[in-house]
């Protein structure tokens, strides 16, 4: 059973710093490609960041790079988010997707974590 639990969300001020963690479990961690995402209120889900399953490609939205950071452990089964330079534009619900693509299988499968709540605010 595929399991992604993220945390370290919570609140912090203007300027500070967090540092998401999305542990995985009941898969080849190693093969996907993770990514963060992040809802704020009244808002579409957007795509934050990403990383490919070897973790020699990154990817960050424009309104965060340079601020953001993804990087991941394979030998931990996690992914990371390192938040810097917060701002209060920031406030979501960050998730983290793990997309599988399967040898042969004509689409990749996605799975989603349950979320942590990311509050920029003083």
């Amino acid at each position: 059973q595929v399991q992604l639990g993220e945390s370290g969300g919570g609140l912090v001020e203007p300027g500070g710093s967090l540092r998401l963690s999305c542990a995985a479990s009941g898969f080849t961690f190693s093969i996907a490609a993770m990514s963060w995402y992040r809802q704020a209120p009244g808002k579409e889900r957007e795509l934050v960041a990403g990383i490919t399953s070897a973790g020699d490609s990154t990817y960050h939205a424009n309104s965060v790079k340079g601020r953001f950071t993804v990087s991941r452990d394979n030998a931990k089964n996690t992914v990371y988010l390192q938040m810097n330079s917060l701002k209060p534009e920031d406030t979501a619900v960050y998730y983290c997707r793990a997309r599988i693509y399967d040898p042969g299988a004509p689409t990749a499968r996605d799975f989603w974590g349950k979320g942590t709540l990311v509050t920029v605010s003083s």
